[in-house]
């Protein structure tokens, strides 16, 4: 009987063993693997008040800008969106790779039908290989206008940055406000063939400052300490403006861009396109000045359309000893902030070249070498014939709208993933996206007589790790003009980019293939041409459009089907059961 006893205590020692050590095992990978963050996002209609008006904005949470989303670099989130309001709505985590996880980014019609009134998705994605500040927003017609937050990532536990750690970190978030319903507005131009009516005010963190009307209560103010370092993290979510953003009196290290580590950089202004990021530090000044500084930022704009030039302020205020906020009561001035010229072309290209990758061993730049297919993709503006019912403003009953290499995207009505994944492709799009322009012309000369365009529901199909290199050139219809290109579920690295026509015996001698600014957004010079690479190592459906919503809205969009691989690990696995329906 004892020796029964004490093989069965050896026994139960073993198993306790083997537990603690599969425990500690799990506990090691759990550290490494991150942890799952749940959000509750609820759609809510909200009444806010900005320029002396009150309107009903549709937000999430009730909270304008909407609220921030902190992970570490490996966390998974789970994001429950529950739709209370009249529209459709979609939600977009702006950069974030979605490996594998295609059915969570969020474009209407392009990876998922969109929420519906009443019913609820759950946004469910992993963050992998990623630090750095990114952002959400609606992914349907303009409800990004107020549906908008930060994504702020941290390194994984234990890893530092690459920079002085800073004393504290800010979001600041630019925006675009409009008195009038912006659905109205986009639904009411898209009817007569017209430009939709240009913002009211742009706005830091919501707050348009008092360069506005009855706003000088509604700024955002930043308060520092001497001598102390802060990351500001930059996020431009206004609907249809590049911005200069420039603090008075005060340089900014850029150290990052769209959620990558960049060569450290010097510079007294930022410019950044709508769906860029950009995080720079501020180095407060060693001793507290008897001044208060302008945080100010306003459009660069380089088409013939017009548009909204104002400038929204935020004040960087010092905090004071105590024996000085005694003895000195008296009121700061405001220092100014010297912006370039709205359309200061020759700054954006000289600041967008000093962006270059670490290209360090621990955070390399992993720029594909060889090339499988190259692509020469024009982006511009055009015109299409309205509908007979229609009475448009466009010469013979027509309306400006926008294309890549011609072809003006018509978005289905079935999301294009899962008709992809199910093999359903018939009726909904066409794999015969062209590789080049239709026709050649002098792309930013005088444009060719016929301006009009073709439409449709056109991607192109990759087979799995295909390395591409895309040339993007804008073109001079109706005006040549800076775009913002956007590619959903990957990064880019940006070679080179010049001004006039891309040239292909001699410019790619110019292309950059050790350091390039590795992104997800990249401004395509106005009258110019960029040129990128990337893997196509990210099985599903991925959206490629202009940052300016107007743009997108007129047709300017494509989409990348990326086939599924040989390997488990590379196949798109099948839709998550709440995954809404059309």
């Amino acid at each position: 009987m004892v020796s029964v006893l004490a093989s069965s205590d050896i026994f139960r020692a073993l198993l306790l063993a083997l537990s603690a050590v599969w425990l500690l095992s799990d506990l090691a990978l759990a550290k490494h693997a991150g942890v799952t963050r749940h959000y509750k996002f609820d759609i809510k209609m909200q009444s806010v008040t900005r320029l002396c008006q009150t309107k009903s904005i549709v937000t999430v949470n009730g909270q304008f800008p909407g609220p921030r989303i902190i992970a570490r670099e490996g966390d998974r989130l789970l994001i429950k969106v529950v739709n209370h309001v009249q529209y459709n709505v979609t939600l977009h985590w702006h950069g974030i790779r979605q490996l594998r996880s295609g059915w969570a980014d969020g474009p209407a019609y392009v990876t998922q039908c969109p929420i519906q009134t009443g019913q609820s998705y759950v946004y469910n994605f992993t963050i992998t290989g990623q630090r750095g500040t990114l952002f959400w927003h609606a992914h349907i017609s303009w409800l990004r206008a107020t549906l908008y937050g930060p994504i702020v990532i941290l390194p994984k536990r234990h890893a530092s940055y690459p920079f002085p750690q800073p004393y504290n970190e800010v979001p600041i978030v630019f925006g675009e406000w409009w008195k009038a319903d912006t659905e109205t507005i986009i639904n009411q131009a898209m009817a007569t063939g017209g430009a939709p009516n240009i913002s009211d005010a742009f706005t830091i963190n919501g707050l348009p400052g008092p360069s506005y009307n009855c706003s000088a209560k509604e700024t955002f103010k930043l308060k520092v300490k001497a001598g102390k370092t802060y990351l500001l993290r930059l996020v431009n979510a206004a609907l249809n403006d590049e911005l200069f953003f420039r603090i008075a009196n005060h340089t900014l290290t850029v150290v990052e861009a769209d959620a990558v580590y960049v060569k450290p950089f010097k510079t007294d202004t930022v410019l950044i396109t709508p769906g860029q990021t950009t995080n720079v530090l501020l180095r407060a000044k060693s001793k507290t000045p008897s001044a208060k500084f302008a945080m100010s930022a306003r459009p660069y704009a380089t088409g013939p359309a017009i548009f909204d030039n104002t400038t929204t302020i935020g004040i960087l205020e010092y905090e004071k000893s105590v024996l000085a906020s005694k003895s000195n009561n008296k009121k700061l001035p405001l220092l100014k902030a010297k912006l370039p010229q709205f359309n200061d072309s020759t700054y954006a290209m000289i600041f967008n070249r000093k962006i270059r990758s670490l290209a360090t061993a621990k955070f390399p730049a992993k720029v594909p070498k060889k090339v499988d297919r190259r692509f020469f993709f024009t982006v511009g503006l055009g015109i299409l014939p309205c509908a007979k019912t229609q009475t448009c403003q466009g010469p013979n009953n027509t309306r400006p709208a926008a294309a890549v290499n011609n072809v003006s995207f018509v978005q289905p009505n079935i999301a294009l993933l899962q008709a992809h994944f199910f093999n359903k492709s018939k009726g909904v799009y066409t794999t015969n996206f062209p590789t080049n322009p239709p026709f050649k012309f002098n792309y930013t000369g005088t444009p060719p007589k016929n301006i009009a365009l073709s439409s449709g529901t056109k991607v192109v199909a990759l087979p799995f790790n295909t390395s591409v290199e895309l040339v993007l050139q804008d073109t001079s219809i109706l005006g040549a003009e800076s775009h913002p290109l956007h590619l959903h579920g990957f990064n880019f690295f940006v070679l080179a980019q010049g001004v006039g026509n891309f040239d292909p015996q001699n410019d790619p001698t110019k292309f950059n293939l050790v350091d390039p600014a590795e992104r997800n957004t990249v401004g395509v010079p106005s009258g110019g041409w960029v040129a990128i690479r990337f893997l196509a190592d990210n099985p599903g459906v991925w959206f490629m459009h202009c940052h300016l919503e107007v743009h997108t809205s007129w047709g300017l969009k494509m989409a990348w089907v990326v086939n599924d691989g040989k390997g488990r690990k590379q196949k798109l696995p099948p839709p998550p059961a709440d995954l809404p329906k059309c």
